[in-house]
């Protein structure tokens, strides 16, 4: 492994003297209301929003986990990268019914739509999903990245793994707190160039060091599975343990409606945008750069894969690949600006986290208990918050240590299992008007029962005999068909509670339901959008018909 050079560190430093600059010019700014502190005032331009989607989703899953997927099974995770249709569907869908509720949160807008039940439990189960997974994920990976791209084994006695994980949490801690959603807005303007420019530079690197994209194809395509599909391929055999393309199709779309249209985490940036009209063009704009993780992170993993079969890259396992290939392939000077991009990606994704939990706490539970409250104490409860939940992160990572690389096998399986009853309390709130807040709450808690049980039984599966119905069920059942099969029960335990409980009245409905849209709401969405929007919406489906239609069989 070589190590970093001096001119690697002063590149580094630059970076993170521009880091530091925004956030100081960020505290200076006016953050005197939640709303200013939270969602930045509702002021975010198309590009600050479009940015900092990109710059959140990009976290420990794309630096660490999709390479690392694309050096262990190839196309078969590209599925979730090519979403930006959803991002789509977050601009043009649901962007109208967000911005007229003008809620801060998504549980806030089951209250409006459901009753304060729902709202109080999608709160608890994003924060406590936030905490345990994002948060601790990301923070693992960031001690992996930061000790495979240094090169250092130990520093002062300690292993640099630690170091890496606390100076992340701390240093992204501080900026957050200081700044709020203004931090990770702007900071993303500067992150993400800067990723998007030292990952197209390993694409191409790594590319011409393999011998070319035809070369690296037809080593992949030369590593099948046990039913015959080449590494290359993006459908699966019915009978793939991992992959079935009877649960990735619909399955991914699934976790990408939940993820995109209704999280806390990346809702929050459309959100904060000036007016509707931003909101949905900083939504397009993330859909453009959505159709990049796969060429940036899952094909170098696909890189490092043949560099490894052709002895030419020594890969000690698949979740070290992006950061292997960035210590070994750049050269001098650029390594710094790459690594400044990896670690300006984990710390981005961490702050959206932060931020995202504060506003969930601080909006959600405090402030409902204390609604005398001041805009200026909220602000203030919600740094707390903040502070707060850095201090569990950091708490974690002793346990993440320990547990990191089995949560990490798990993670797409827990995103699996809490998005099924989400996704369809806010798909049916939406385009159903008739469902009831005792049937929104009822299909959520079911969901959320039904997909803890399954992730406690999976943790404990070696004390669970194998030949009992519970073990078929819960465990035996591939992670996918498991998604689609409780996204179905939701589905039809809220229409069947629909029609025994009691609907919200309609004066509570009007502009939070497609069927209760006004004429004056229709006529304000229309009147914001044209046809550069729709053209670039067109071109967005176009590219990711295309790559379907490319890898469909490898």
């Amino acid at each position: 492994m070589e190590s970093f050079h001096a001119l690697d560190w002063i590149v580094l430093g630059l970076f993170g003297l521009g880091l530091l600059a925004i956030v100081i010019w960020v505290s200076r700014m006016k953050e005197d209301t939640s709303s200013d502190y939270f969602l930045a005032g509702r002021e975010a331009t198309w590009f600050a929003i479009g940015a900092s989607i990109f710059a959140s989703n990009i976290g420990s899953e794309h630096l660490v986990g999709l390479a690392g997927a694309g050096a262990s099974s190839g196309m078969a995770m590209a599925h979730w990268e090519m979403h930006g249709w959803i991002i789509l569907l977050l601009g043009w869908v649901f962007v109208p019914f967000y911005s007229r509720s003008k809620v801060f949160t998504m549980p806030e807008f089951l209250e409006r739509r459901y009753n304060a039940g729902a709202r109080s439990l999608l709160s608890i189960i994003s924060l406590v999903s936030y905490i345990l997974t994002k948060v601790a994920v990301t923070v693992y990976a960031g001690g992996i990245v930061f000790k495979e791209v240094f090169g250092i084994d130990e520093l002062w006695g300690i292993d640099f793994f630690w170091i890496g994980a606390f100076s992340l949490v701390i240093l992204t801690g501080i900026y957050t707190v200081i700044g709020g959603m203004k931090s990770v807005l702007w900071t993303s303007v500067l992150q993400t160039p800067v990723l998007l420019f030292g990952s197209i530079v390993i694409l191409v690197v790594g590319l011409a060091k393999v011998g070319g994209w035809n070369e690296m194809m037809e080593i992949c395509r030369s590593n099948v599975t046990e039913f015959g599909d080449p590494m290359t391929s993006l459908i699966r055999s019915s009978k793939d343990q991992e992959f079935p393309w009877t649960g990735v199709i619909l399955g991914s779309a699934i976790i990408g409606f939940w993820y995109w249209c209704t999280d806390q985490y990346i809702v929050q940036r459309v959100l904060s945008g000036k007016n509707e009209t931003q909101a949905r063009r900083g939504s397009i704009f993330g859909a453009y750069l959505k159709l990049l993780p796969v060429f940036i992170f899952l094909i170098p993993g696909m890189i490092a894969f043949a560099l490894n079969q052709k002895g030419m890259l020594d890969l000690s396992e698949s979740d070290a690949a992006f950061p292997t290939l960035v210590s070994t392939l750049l050269p001098i000077g650029l390594k710094g600006i790459v690594v400044g991009g990896l670690i300006a990606a984990l710390m981005s994704s961490l702050a959206s986290l932060f931020n995202s939990s504060a506003i969930l706490f601080t909006v959600d539970f405090y402030k409902k208990f204390k609604p005398e409250s001041s805009e200026k104490h909220l602000v203030l409860v919600g740094r707390i918050a903040t502070t707060v939940i850095v201090i569990l992160g950091m708490l974690w990572i002793p346990v993440m240590k320990g547990i990191g690389k089995v949560l990490y096998e798990y993670l797409q399986d827990v995103q699996s299992i809490l998005s099924p009853g989400i996704a369809s309390v806010f798909l049916l709130g939406v385009f159903w008007k008739r469902a009831t807040p005792a049937a929104g709450f009822t299909g959520l808690a079911v969901g959320f029962v039904l997909g803890i049980t399954r992730l406690m039984m999976t943790v404990f599966e070696g004390s669970i005999n194998p030949d009992s119905m519970i073990y078929t069920i819960f465990i035996d059942t591939n992670w996918l068909h498991y998604e689609i099969y409780l996204f179905a029960l939701c589905l039809l335990v809220i229409i069947v509670v629909t029609y025994f409980t009691k609907p919200a009245s309609e004066e509570k409905l009007v502009g939070l339901t497609y069927s209760s849209v006004t004429s004056e709401h229709r006529v304000a969405t229309r009147a914001s959008w044209n046809k550069w929007d729709l053209i670039n919406t067109t071109i967005i489906i176009t590219v990711i018909v295309l790559f379907y239609i490319y890898f469909l069989n490898g």
